[in-house]
């Protein structure tokens, strides 16, 4: 199946500190669709629907739990790769690629809660939002009805945590060598005391999100072709040796890393890049 539409929206500047981009995808097919997803430990609220009703199935985690989410729904960091099931026909979807801090500043959760998990979009708005989405005319209208939103939420928003946003682009910058430990040091905070504000804004420990990083940027470099061999890919990133890079990406996965590399351009990769402004 190919996308009859896909196109990727700056956010309005308001809001660039908390999202990274917004996805508008509109498919069509005469079967039903298997898309597999990498796991990003990025938050997000996704829009689904096909003539008013769910366009995505079930999603089947790694670990073999099964989800039916509503049409509308703000998702956590996710530590799990998926198999999401679409209906056949003509639909759309709109992803709204939150940056890793933005359920604690935006929607003022502990992150930690939607560790892998969805909840409705309704849950965080005094209108129904839902019923507004469609209702709307057309995309347009509703990836505006989801800016305004988050806009209405920046009034409510939690005081950042500037120390975890700096952690997070120096994971970012440093993702082949960075420690929990040489974070804490940078930062001049103890390791505990770092783990709690950093999960709490995340939804992952430091230790989880660097390694679920370093595992996306391992995908992308084999996307990329530009390293000859698998183990090229896991000395780049100062994994440990060929076993240690196995083992990491069996964890997120399921699969070896020449399994994936065969089947690479199988995946669906929603991490959209960090920026740090």
């Amino acid at each position: 199946m190919q996308p009859n539409q896909f196109r990727v929206l700056a956010p309005p500047d308001i809001l660039k500190r908390d999202v990274e981009c917004i996805l508008l995808n509109r498919f069509s097919s005469t079967e039903q669709v298997e898309i597999r997803v990498f796991s990003n430990g990025i938050p997000g609220i996704v829009f689904h629907h096909k003539d008013g009703h769910p366009a995505i199935k079930s999603i089947l985690s790694q670990s073999g739990r099964q989800t039916f989410p509503p049409s509308s729904f703000v998702c956590g960091a996710g530590t799990e790769s998926s198999l999401m099931k679409f209906e056949r026909g003509l639909y759309t979807v709109i992803q709204v690629i939150l940056k890793p801090q933005a359920l604690r500043t935006l929607l003022g959760i502990n992150a930690v809660h939607l560790k892998d998990q969805a909840v409705e979009l309704n849950e965080f708005s005094t209108e129904d939002l839902h019923e507004q989405l469609l209702n709307a005319p057309d995309e347009r209208a509703q990836v505006s009805l989801l800016t305004d939103f988050l806009v209405s939420r920046l009034d409510r928003a939690i005081a950042r945590d500037s120390l975890v946003e700096e952690s997070l682009y120096l994971i970012h910058q440093r993702i082949g060598t960075i420690t929990v430990r040489a974070l804490a040091r940078w930062l001049c905070i103890s390791e505990r005391q770092f783990e709690r504000r950093f999960s709490q804004a995340v939804g992952l420990s430091p230790l989880s999100y660097i390694r679920v990083k370093r595992f996306n940027e391992a995908i992308r470099l084999m996307k990329t072709g530009q390293y000859a061999t698998l183990t090229d890919v896991a000395y780049a990133l100062h994994f440990h040796d060929q076993s240690h890079f196995i083992r990491e990406v069996r964890s997120f996965t399921g699969q070896t890393p020449k399994d994936i590399s065969q089947s690479v351009d199988d995946f669906i990769h929603n991490q959209a890049g960090y920026s740090s402004a």
